[in-house]
């Protein structure tokens, strides 16, 4: 566990500025913000960074201070696209008193007791309270990358739809509301990736018919199962899978020959298409400008 060091603690130790600074000098202490310091070096990923500054935070606000937001999110492990990470956030249950500092955002909100979960030892808005928070406040696509993750199928805590509207109905007037209710009916807990949640809200951008996500295809004349794919449109015959280099080397074993996962890859890719299914793949650059693989979609529609 990385630990923070506070400097007037450090003084109170016995420890002098000189002492503080050839620390820092020295790699021993990393500056996170003023006056707080981490044990070793700043973790290289943002989100345990992120972390560290929330604690570091907490230390300098009044108990009623609740971790949200962005924040919030971090420490429930969602998945997050495209949401700053350069203030902490906290909500304070009250009518005024909301600031944005360079370091810290406080919100004050209303907070039901039910709304505030513990999480690593602090105190932290609940999943679906975090999710509503957001889905308020950010992009419709970086939302739909949280909601999704907060529903996802495979997580032990995972939130319903029916939790989120609750969330959200518990302040229906308040700003950005319509908005989260849009995204509240986009989100799917089958999304696997930030990259398959953005992909699902460029596929809707592009006209294009709803896939089946997660479709588990089956050979028509054995009903041998031939594999699952990440989005599926059954009756236009055609499957869209995103970033499948990424897959390949999520599938490598260790000692497994890389060329192993490609050629099984070539094979289950040959059985998709001997059931006459049109495959269209994408990688994380082709998100941002979508139409020429809506166009390769479409073209794979009307071949069916």
């Amino acid at each position: 566990m990385v630990e923070l060091s506070v400097r007037s603690q450090l003084l109170t130790a016995g420890f002098s500025d000189d002492e503080v600074r050839r620390f820092v000098r020295e790699g021993r202490l990393s500056p996170l913000r003023r006056g707080v310091y981490v044990q070793g070096p700043l973790p290289d990923d943002a989100l345990p960074r992120h972390v560290l500054q929330v604690k570091a935070a907490l230390r300098g606000l009044v108990d009623d201070a609740v971790v949200s937001h962005v924040s919030a999110a971090v420490l429930h492990g969602l998945r997050i696209w495209a949401v700053p990470l350069s203030r902490v956030h906290v909500t304070r249950p009250r009518r005024n008193g909301g600031r944005c500092g360079t370091f810290v955002h406080v919100h004050t909100a209303p907070l039901d007791p039910a709304e505030v979960v513990v999480v690593g030892g602090l105190p932290v808005t609940s999943l679906a309270r975090t999710v509503a928070d957001l889905a308020r406040s950010v992009p419709f696509e970086q939302a739909v990358v949280l909601a999704d993750a907060a529903m996802f199928y495979r997580r032990a805590d995972r939130i319903d739809r029916t939790e989120l509207a609750d969330a959200l109905e518990r302040a229906p007037r308040w700003p950005g509301s319509p908005a989260a209710r849009r995204v509240l009916a986009f989100a799917n807990g089958l999304s696997e990736s930030v990259g398959e949640s953005r992909s699902r809200a460029a596929i809707a951008a592009a006209g294009l018919p709803p896939p089946v996500l997660q479709w588990e295809v089956n050979a028509a004349g054995t009903g041998a199962f031939i594999g699952r794919v990440d989005f599926g449109w059954p009756e236009l015959r055609t499957v869209g899978e995103f970033d499948g280099l990424v897959k390949f080397g999520r599938t490598l074993q260790p000692d497994q020959d890389p060329v192993e996962v490609l050629v099984a890859e070539k094979r289950r890719e040959d059985a998709l298409r001997a059931e006459d299914l049109g495959v269209v793949r994408w990688l994380w650059s082709d998100l941002p400008r979508f139409a020429p693989v809506a166009a390769r979609l479409r073209a794979r529609f009307r071949q069916f």
